[in-house]
């Protein structure tokens, strides 16, 4: 290998031993490798990689996967092609090799045409495998995204992509819909059911809890795999359990801490003070969100958003009305005072405030005035 290249970004990690069995969603992903693409496609912490973990403990244990975990280093064409070939050469040994020292060793090397000679190697191969891409939201090279979508149009019948992301790749995702060539797997599908959740506290965790007590915490983080996980680590040596359930948010540390970090850190500056000004809203569309922040700025915003999961849950078909997830709404609003100021925080109630009254929807205009105490 490569010195500049990194072993273990060729490795898929192991299936974690206190997992929940998901047969549902191993089926579909079984099944989603009789077309060219798959896409995994969630907000952090609905267990992407895990579920393809489990798949390869089973129904995929047979199926080669030549894997690859991308981060922001690999926004270089030529980086990327040499981990692409390097992680080809893993399922046909030696085959790549040569091509991979003319990557090398060229100064430059158009990836069309190091993707031409791949295609047409692979072209009669009669052993079906993955090219798994995992955390792909990491890449923005444009060129990177046109040499996948070369690879995606000219793909040989045994070669399968699967991406794994947080955000929807600028692909042709929806010719590969209309066609029946793409099978999604995204947060609806990856959220834990009732039943799940039940399992995962009761057998895995050890928790002695009501199905009542269950179905609170379900529906506080609706299904989110992580927040369910935060929650149980929290409630081991709990000695009120009843209470942490009715107090347990977005404020709690372990949640404030995961979502700072993982989601809130890694936005722009512009959006981070998007989604600090209208998360006083319990539900938003975009002159809502351009009549509280000031700017006019919401529909682009809400489209942002939506494609890079950031916890932003359709309230309808046509996308015109959102909320947030609940725990997130709970953490941007426990921050949201401390970082923007009080009269900022006032000012943007009263900005709801007016937006509501000229819709006529009184109620919700009456409760961000009685949110800024002047009755």
């Amino acid at each position: 290998m490569p010195n500049s290249l990194i072993a273990s970004k060729l490795f898929l990690p192991p299936a974690r031993p206190d997992r929940v069995a998901r047969p549902r969603l191993l089926a579909r992903l079984q099944l989603g490798l009789q077309g060219p693409l798959t896409l995994i496609c969630a907000p952090p912490g609905y267990g992407k990689t895990t579920l393809v973990s489990e798949w390869r403990t089973g129904l995929g244990a047979s199926v080669p996967v030549a894997w690859i975990s991308l981060d922001e280093q690999d926004n270089d064409s030529g980086l990327f092609l040499r981990y692409l070939l390097t992680a080809l050469d893993g399922v046909f040994p030696g085959r790549f090799s040569l091509l991979l020292q003319q990557l090398q060793s060229a100064d430059s090397i158009p990836p069309e045409v190091i993707l031409t000679s791949v295609i047409n190697d692979l072209q009669g191969e009669k052993q079906d495998f993955v090219l798994a891409l995992d955390d792909y939201h990491l890449i923005q090279q444009p060129l990177v995204h046109t040499a996948l979508s070369f690879l995606l149009e000219h793909l040989p019948p045994c070669m399968h992509i699967l991406i794994l992301t947080r955000s929807d790749p600028p692909l042709a995702l929806a010719r590969f819909r209309a066609r029946g060539q793409l099978c999604e797997i995204r947060a609806e599908q990856l959220r834990f059911t009732d039943e799940e959740s039940g399992h995962y506290f009761r057998q895995l965790m050890g928790l002695n809890l009501s199905s009542a007590q269950i179905d609170a915490l379900e529906k506080r983080t609706e299904g989110w795999i992580a927040g369910l996980h935060l929650a149980a680590i929290s409630m081991q040596g709990c000695k009120d359990v009843e209470e942490f359930i009715a107090t347990f948010t977005g404020s709690h540390v372990y949640i404030m801490d995961y979502l700072v970090s993982e989601v809130l850190d890694c936005q722009p500056p512009a959006v981070r003070d998007f989604l600090l000004k209208t998360c006083i809203l319990e539900r938003l569309t975009a002159p809502l969100c351009n009549a509280v922040t000031g700017q006019m700025n919401g529909q682009e915003m809400l489209e942002y958003l939506a494609q890079a999961n950031l916890f932003l849950i359709p309230l309808d078909d046509q996308r015109q009305w959102f909320r947030y997830h609940h725990l997130f709404a709970d953490l941007l609003r426990s921050r949201q005072k401390q970082i923007l100021g009080m009269e900022t925080w006032l000012g943007m109630h009263q900005r709801a405030a007016a937006w509501f009254a000229e819709q006529h929807q009184f109620g919700e205009a009456i409760g961000h005035i009685y949110a800024t105490g002047d009755f």
